[in-house]
């Protein structure tokens, strides 16, 4: 073994304590305690929310589109599907904006057109702004029904699915499985031989398929919850399964699934318009912002502000709705921020 020098301490460490060794950092200044206001969990969900500026300007746009999806075929006083073919594909005309002019040629003069049409009409003389806020309305409409059917069937089946395992478990995954393995363009093909092409079949195509991301997200969630204190003491006291899950489990984990469900709104539209786009979603004369876009890709080269006006509209509607679904998430769980 090596030798080991012990050094010779000093004797003046061992002193005995004096006070001039210590001295307070903050001495001379008063130690107050802070107090916070108490605050319920809604408010501090809304003080996480408002201070994403993304999520404020997605749920500022969903505002603006949802008001102008109302009033927009009023304030211009046309019909969605009026045909006049003297006024077929004019350019957007707007005093001080647009001109009403293509390929230098002023149109509206040429064609002795005495009115304005804000963003145009189509290959029908049909104008182009009722029809673009028309076929926003659908696909609101389509993004309303997706969400109910993901809360109402969605959430109900994986709230179920997780609570009681087993056997029962089993059997419902296996059958939602199946179900998510069907192309939801092979649903609504094989919907539109026995039902009406239209919003009729796209809704019955989300109520096959379109549940089934929400399902999974709940049951995840039961998986995770079922086995906690509270739930076995209120089985305890004799409380029934369905209470269990619709009273006790469910309110926990609605802000996850509120937030699933705002997520699923872009796929639903975005579900719409592809299949009007291809000719299995809305038919004419309605209007839908995928039938919208089909027709102006036939006369992109031509006529573009055809399909600039939905693009914008389709685009601006599935971004704000993104941010929207984001900014949700952080200020329900603002740890996902660290992730």
């Amino acid at each position: 073994m090596s030798d080991v020098v012990l050094e010779k301490h000093d004797p003046k460490l061992y002193d005995e304590y004096n006070p001039e060794d210590f001295v307070f950092v903050q001495e001379g200044e008063k130690l107050i305690d802070k107090t916070y206001i108490a605050t319920s969990y809604w408010r501090d969900v809304w003080g996480h929310f408002s201070k994403n500026r993304g999520a404020l300007i997605g749920f500022v746009i969903i505002v603006v589109i949802v008001l102008l999806a109302i009033i927009g075929p009023m304030i211009s006083g046309r019909s969605y599907d009026t045909i006049i073919i003297e006024h077929k594909n004019l350019p957007p005309k707007i005093p001080g904006i647009f001109g009403g002019v293509e390929r230098g040629i002023d149109v509206y003069a040429s064609k002795k057109v005495d009115v304005n049409y804000w963003f145009g009409t189509d290959y029908n003389g049909r104008d182009m702004f009722t029809r673009v806020w028309q076929g926003t309305r659908i696909s609101l409409i389509v993004a309303l029904v997706a969400v109910v059917i993901d809360i109402v069937v969605g959430m109900s089946y994986g709230l179920i699915s997780g609570y009681f395992g087993g056997k029962v478990d089993l059997i419902m995954q296996r059958i939602a499985e199946i179900l998510n393995g069907i192309p939801t363009l092979v649903v609504v093909t094989l919907l539109g031989m026995v039902l009406p092409s239209g919003i009729i079949s796209i809704i019955f195509a989300l109520m096959i398929t379109g549940w089934i991301g929400m399902s999974r997200i709940a049951r995840a969630e039961v998986l995770k919850l079922k086995e906690s204190e509270y739930i076995l003491a209120s089985k305890t006291l004799g409380a029934s399964n369905f209470s269990i899950i619709f009273k006790d489990i469910m309110p926990n984990i609605f802000g996850q699934l509120v937030i699933m469900a705002m997520f699923s709104i872009p796929n639903a539209i975005f579900t719409e318009a592809f299949l009007s786009f291809v000719g299995l979603g809305i038919q004419p004369p309605q209007a839908s912002l995928g039938s919208l876009i089909s027709d102006g890709y036939k006369s992109l080269t031509i006529h573009p502000y055809q399909i600039a006006f939905p693009v914008v509209v389709l685009a601006l509607l599935m971004l704000s709705f993104n941010l929207f679904a984001d900014g949700l998430r952080d200020a329900f769980d603002p740890n996902m921020k660290q992730m």
